[in-house]
């Protein structure tokens, strides 16, 4: 009888998709298990064993892992390239305007437009929500709000002039901005948020323990491996570590911090 496939399922940024697919086809090589890459339909998939293995947001993540009983468990996260990572699985998000704007500060953009990507992201949704938090701020600190779907999208609304500003995953700006050298000329950095712990792989509470420790195990191996490296950098993803549920007790606090700031969404507008 033909094994199960190992299902993994990513709920992040499409431009990261090709790590995501080269991961679980290492997965399959090294453990000589068959894997499936699919995109993510819900986070009850974990609960409800239609997936195994996730690409998720510290944000999900927590949420998941403070269910009774829990949905999942912390395999691994990657540490990015760059020294702004410290050599750390953190990220951060950029705040992005139009490079002819005349807006200089986060604090420039009373008023103004802003685009995320998903009420579930935490670089584009929570972060923001923390932020207008520490200021005293609500989501009615914006004109009109938009959400775009994807980060992608909204780096695209701010270049078009179509939305002011964004918060945008660092890392999926950076892969966006390589291979679309175009959009690097029209944006701008004006605020950074974080750093945060980054975004996680994640097992389902269903899957084994020994087999989450042999798919650990090949994640940790990675980066040492000179054959993985060049799919890796089209993540910008320098290898991956381990992680413990200790590390996203920040997210848990920022969420408790932006619990009353809502979005405004009387004002949002769906892409």
């Amino acid at each position: 009888m033909p094994q199960q496939p190992i299902r993994f399922v990513t709920f992040l940024a499409p431009n990261i998709y090709p790590v995501y697919r080269f991961v679980a086809d290492y997965v399959a090589e090294k453990l000589k298990y068959p894997t499936e890459l699919t995109d993510g339909v819900s986070f009850d998939q974990f609960a409800t064993n239609q997936a195994d293995v996730g690409f998720i947001c510290g944000l999900p993540y927590v949420q998941l892992a403070d269910q009774h009983p829990p949905a999942v468990k912390l395999l691994a996260a990657p540490v990015l390239q760059g020294e702004r990572y410290q050599d750390r699985p953190i990220y951060f998000s950029d705040v992005i305007v139009r490079r002819d704007s005349p807006f200089q500060t986060f604090t420039d953009l009373r008023g103004c437009s802003w685009s995320y990507n998903d009420p579930t992201s935490h670089s584009g949704y929570n972060l923001t929500r923390y932020w207008l938090a520490k200021l005293g701020e609500t989501g009615c600190y914006f004109s009109r709000i938009v959400q775009a779907g994807f980060h992608q999208k909204s780096i695209r609304l701010v270049c078009t002039g179509e939305i002011d500003a964004s918060a945008i995953d660092s890392q999926v700006l950076g892969v966006e901005l390589r291979d679309y050298p175009e959009l690097a000329e029209q944006v701008r950095i004006v605020e950074t948020f974080g750093p945060s712990p980054i975004q996680p792989v994640v097992a389902s509470c269903h899957v084994p323990d020994s087999l989450a420790t042999d798919i650990c195990a090949v994640l940790l191996a990675m980066g040492d491996d000179p054959a993985a490296q060049a799919a890796l950098d089209r993540g910008l993803v320098k290898r991956f570590v381990e992680v413990s549920d200790t590390d996203y007790d920040e997210i848990r606090a920022m969420c408790s911090l932006a619990v009353g700031v809502d979005l405004a969404p009387h004002h949002i507008n769906f892409l």
